[in-house]
């Protein structure tokens, strides 16, 4: 039987995307080479963007209790206070809870997740792609019209479509551990220490405290040769502390390396989260942005395999998310040079600080860590809105006096066109068209008809839009199914 869509990997990306797709009506399996899911949680919390994206499909509750984290760029604290609407990052979420959360979302929706297969080799067909797996019952293969590869920093989706992946060789290397049984002070955004070295202490849940030591002139090493003992040394070289006591559940290292895909889109072959960009965790953004990746592709593609929009429209998703990998990889080479050069980098750190204490600074740094200065193109237009993301938590007020949220608006997964007119013509089937005025709140507010995509940003806005109603419709949405009338704009 030939599939939609095949998805490898069942991480937080993987995952996402399955559900996102299937949420388009998309026939989709999950491939994942790990027989059982891991218990490390490499994430550990998530970008005020990515918690908007869980709301916008009424995931965020799932998740339970979290607690707001304070931003920084290179140990630079920001002041959120000073934007005016929430970049409060989250934290306290294990990416295990993450993915087990995820994984049951997806196979509610009818997603099946196959563990033990991991991918050899795939050849593009005419109309699809023919995946091929080696697994514990021997090789195997499946059909799909679309791959998308969701399997980390080393896919190998990604080498076998052999799409480039180049970026500076690492420099830096960092040790990381999951511990119990430690008492240490808490540095949850991490302590600079003379010289260009750095110590971490965050609390998970549990419990668990990760840690993260990273000491001046460390070179990159492999995980596989690290022992807990090296880690506590050198955290009790740098804090007079020993740590060796504590129980440790998990053992890793990274290195400074920023890496970019240089094509998220091959053909039929998709690439989404680590496997188009890479960087350090210290970050904090790996597991966000993918999530946004996945957000981002899901409904095009879902639109496409339904046949009513054009393959045009997959390349949009390179044009949009491929800008933000960039941003990602430089920000993150910025900030570690930033945080571990020596004292020689104070001047700059004072004037960054200096700049981000102005309210106009802040936000600037404040969206872009977060992810609520994402624009997209979607046209011309002079509305402050169009390309940006309607805040999920500004309210509509019905006709009938109930409210609404737009994040609740966007469960579906579906364009949605809030007018005043009589409906969203030949493109009812994809877009639902709601009516009512916007309550006061936060942030610009939205133009009386606004059309918002699946993933909660807008396309147009009346007025403020520089093309008419259909034209937008059709540009995301594709061509009406009729010729009925479109309100007017």
């Amino acid at each position: 039987m030939t599939r939609d869509v095949i998805v490898v990997g069942a991480g937080p990306v993987g995952l996402m995307t399955a559900g996102e797709l299937r949420l388009a009506g998309a026939d989709v399996v999950v491939y994942e080479k790990l027989p059982e899911p891991p218990r490390e949680s490499r994430g550990a919390s998530f970008t005020r963007r990515t918690a908007e994206c869980f709301d916008q499909r009424g995931l965020l509750a799932r998740l339970g209790a979290t607690e707001r984290a304070d931003s920084h760029f290179g140990g630079v604290p920001i002041d959120l206070t000073l934007a005016d609407e929430d970049h409060f990052a989250r934290r306290g979420i294990s990416q295990f809870r993450t993915e087990r959360m995820l994984e049951d979302w997806a196979t509610e929706l009818g997603v099946p997740v196959r563990r033990g297969h991991e991918v050899t080799a795939y050849r593009e067909t005419p109309d699809g792609v023919v995946v091929q797996f080696a697994g514990a019952e021997g090789p195997s293969e499946d059909t799909a019209a679309y791959l998308v590869g969701c399997d980390g920093g080393r896919s190998t989706v990604r080498r076998l479509a052999g799409v480039d992946f180049s970026g500076p060789e690492p420099t830096r290397g960092f040790y990381t551990a999951d511990v119990t049984g430690l008492r240490t002070r808490r540095r949850r955004i991490g302590e600079d220490l003379p010289g260009g070295s750095m110590v971490m202490a965050m609390d998970l849940e549990n419990g668990v405290t990760r840690v993260v030591v990273h000491e001046r002139g460390m070179p990159p090493k492999d995980r596989e040769s690290l022992t807990y003992t090296e880690l506590a040394d050198a955290w009790q070289r740098l804090t007079g502390e020993s740590i060796h006591h504590a129980d440790c559940r998990w053992l890793s290292c990274f290195s400074d390396a920023s890496r970019v895909a240089a094509a998220y889109r091959r053909g039929r072959v998709f690439l989404a989260g680590d496997a188009t960009h890479v960087q350090p965790p210290a970050m904090a953004q790996g597991l966000s942005v993918g999530v946004q990746d996945a957000v981002n592709l899901g409904w095009k593609l879902g639109l496409v395999l339904k046949g009513l929009a054009p393959d045009a429209l997959l390349d949009t998703y390179h044009a949009e998310r491929h800008p933000i990998g960039r941003q990602l990889a430089r920000n993150a080479r910025a900030a570690i040079e930033l945080r571990l050069t020596g004292e020689e980098m104070d001047p700059v750190r004072g004037v960054l600080g200096e700049l981000v204490a102005e309210k106009d600074a802040a936000g600037y740094m404040a969206g872009m860590l977060s992810g609520l200065g994402i624009r997209y193109e979607v046209g011309a237009g002079e509305h402050p809105l169009l390309g940006r993301r309607l805040a999920p938590d500004r309210e509509l007020v019905r006709p009938d006096g109930s409210r609404v949220r737009v994040a609740e608006l966007l469960h579906a997964a579906r364009g949605v066109l809030v007018t005043a007119g009589d409906g969203a013509g030949g493109w009812a089937d994809r877009v639902d068209v709601v009516a009512g005025t916007w309550a006061p709140g936060p942030g610009p507010v939205p133009p009386p008809a606004v059309l918002v995509r699946p993933d909660g940003y807008v396309a147009w806005a009346d007025p403020g839009s520089g093309e008419e109603l259909g034209d937008a419709l059709a540009r995301w949405f594709g061509p009406a199914r009729t010729t009925a009338a479109v309100p007017p704009g």
